[in-house]
């Protein structure tokens, strides 16, 4: 793991092929770490012949946390989004993305292929079209646009997201039981959850960090981020969206609202898969990474 100050904050991150070659940059998902993106994953991009780099988000792992600034009242937070008023957050999905942007320029790189998953989809989309002239190609996994006509989160799966998890340094069975009773419930009826290797990286995250207020923060940009769909209009960078058909957590509609919403994406539903990436879609799903990255077009359908 490296450790670099990036937009004025610092950021840990690693990554796997060689520093010459085109570079692909993972942006994780809400409260999940680097190590959310597998090592057989990344290892499977590398070896196609890529630069694949994870980092941790700011708020996440060994990133820069901002713990001086409270939690988010989610209560407050939704009264005035209600009332139409912009509710005073620690920072935005656009500084996220400006995080990213910092890192790019760390390691000295112009451009990259930029790949994000659940949160780090619209963190993707926001760099896809704000920083155009850094990105070489979109792929946004399990991710939304922000338009309010979308289906929201199964009531159950949102309930189950927002319910604190005992505090792992004093109940670490208490913790693995909750946080793996949501991983079962979002993933999908393609293939059953690995749940020990689930409980490793959930050990393994516990381990670099564990910040729940960090998550908090989190959801409070991901709520203030708005409908992008203009912005999403004006990306030319060849796109890939990819959505389970499983997923209780963010619908497949909001991922077909996605790929609508840029010009020219392609469309890769995968049947089975929910709010999740098992190890057995990971060669379709870098195909098809690779696919639109070198400007082929992939099959659309399951």
């Amino acid at each position: 793991m490296n450790i670099v100050k990036a937009n004025g904050i610092e950021l840990a991150w690693n990554s796997y092929g060689h520093a010459d070659a085109e570079p692909i940059l993972l942006i994780s998902g809400l409260g999940t770490q680097m190590m959310r993106w597998s090592e057989p994953f990344c290892k499977g991009l590398a070896a196609r012949g890529y630069r694949v780099i994870r980092f941790d988000n700011r708020d996440a792992g060994c990133s820069t946390h901002f713990r001086t600034s409270p939690a988010p009242d989610f209560g407050a937070l939704a009264a005035a989004l209600m009332a139409g008023r912009r509710p005073d957050v620690p920072y935005t999905l656009y500084d996220m993305a400006a995080d990213a942007i910092g890192l790019l320029d760390a390691l000295g790189i112009a451009k990259a292929h930029v790949v994000g998953r659940s949160m780090g989809g619209m963190i993707a989309q926001v760099l896809a079209g704000d920083h155009a002239d850094r990105v070489l190609s979109l792929t946004s996994i399990m991710s939304s646009t922000g338009n309010p006509a979308l289906p929201q989160a199964a009531p159950d799966v949102m309930a189950m997201m927002m319910r604190p998890a005992p505090d792992p340094m004093i109940d670490p069975e208490g913790f693995l039981a909750v946080r793996l009773a949501f991983a079962r419930r979002i993933a999908g009826t393609g293939y059953p959850l690995d749940e020990d290797a689930h409980r490793t990286v959930l050990l393994e995250e516990v381990r670099r960090c564990f910040d729940p207020g960090g998550t908090a923060r989190q959801i409070a940009a991901m709520a203030v981020a708005g409908d992008r769909r203009a912005r999403l209009a004006n990306i030319t960078v060849p796109t890939l969206v990819i959505h389970g058909t499983d997923d209780p957590l963010i619908p497949p509609a909001c991922g077909q609202d996605t790929a609508l919403s840029i010009p020219n994406a392609v469309y890769l539903p995968i049947d089975g898969m929910g709010h999740d990436l098992p190890r057995e879609f990971e060669i379709r799903i870098i195909d098809a990474m690779c696919d639109v990255m070198k400007g082929r077009s992939c099959h659309e359908g399951t």
